[in-house]
């Protein structure tokens, strides 16, 4: 075993110093990127390319300290459960094989901050329009033209300035904007604005100023989620982290010699790696639901 690792880590080295003088680091990232990008959804191409253009994308380095910080824990982990070194690279590879989907539960969550910022800024922005325009299409024309709104949310509010005309009604364009963006302050603005057009209701500033007040308490409700999420994910993955130690405390009570001979069982060997699964899949969820649904109301 030994000597296999000895060889395959001198094959490596060989590799990184003779593959035609690139560095092999460089050559896997290369290779690895070209993978991501010709087979990932397009939903990960469009999230991540807004996260780049945010600032907010992993660089190289990130990504290398994060697969490295999950090799290491990984491989601390397992070999502690099985002293085995080969079942420790397995599970190794298994994780790094996660960091993709991991990275695309990160971009979704920073492209949801950011739409829902513009959605945000959409509805305050018109409701104050509409004060001075007193017509729902130049108002959302003066959000437009303002320069604060930034794609996709500016190309969609062209695209509703364009119904509003070709229609002669703001019907179809508020149906557009409210099925493509389901915020329920932009339902509600909508709503309220085919209120006022076609009926003409006599205290319809009293009725922006209250649904501004209320798109305020939504924002302040969603960042003070923000928050209070951050905390919980940090809590819960020193939470997760503990139950995988949890066999420090089996191998403490038991005798290291004791556990090692409750390795030969095959019995014993599959609950730990269905403890192994089991908690691993814990802890997915768990930053699934961290990352997703940032933003909902």
């Amino acid at each position: 075993m030994v000597l296999f690792l000895l060889l395959l880590i001198a094959f490596i080295i060989l590799i990184s110093r003779n593959y035609n003088g690139q560095h092999l680091g460089k050559f896997i990232t290369q290779q690895a990127v070209g993978m991501y990008n010709k087979f990932a959804p397009y939903s990960y191409k469009v999230v991540r390319e807004k996260t780049k253009q945010l600032g907010q994308e992993f660089t190289i380095k990130q990504y290398a300290l994060q697969v490295a910080g999950f090799s290491i824990v990984t491989g601390v982990i397992t070999y502690m459960y099985f002293y085995n070194i080969m079942v420790s690279i397995f599970y190794i590879v298994v994780v790094i094989g996660f960091v993709p989907y991991l990275s695309y539960l990160r971009c979704k969550k920073v492209y949801s901050e950011f739409i829902f910022e513009q959605i945000q800024t959409y509805t305050s922005n018109t409701i104050m329009e509409f004060a001075t325009t007193q017509s729902f299409v130049k108002a959302i024309e003066g959000v437009r033209d303002s320069g604060i709104l930034e794609d996709p949310v500016k190309t969609d509010v062209e695209h509703m300035i364009d119904l509003a005309y070709q229609n002669g009604t703001i019907d179809e364009a508020v149906n557009y904007m409210s099925n493509l963006y389901p915020y329920f302050i932009v339902k509600n603005m909508h709503q309220l604005f085919l209120q006022i057009t076609k009926e003409g209701a006599r205290n319809s500033m009293d009725s922006l100023e209250n649904m501004q007040l209320d798109i305020d308490m939504l924002v302040e409700s969603v960042y003070r989620d923000r928050i209070d999420r951050a905390t919980f994910h940090k809590q819960f993955l020193q939470f997760g982290i503990m139950l995988y130690l949890m066999v420090m405390l089996v191998q403490y009570l038991l005798g290291t010699e004791a556990y090692l001979k409750l390795l030969d069982s095959m019995i014993i060997q599959i609950l730990l790696h269905g403890v192994i699964i089991i908690n691993s899949y814990f802890l997915l969820k768990g930053e699934k639901y961290y990352y997703e649904n940032v933003g909902a109301e």
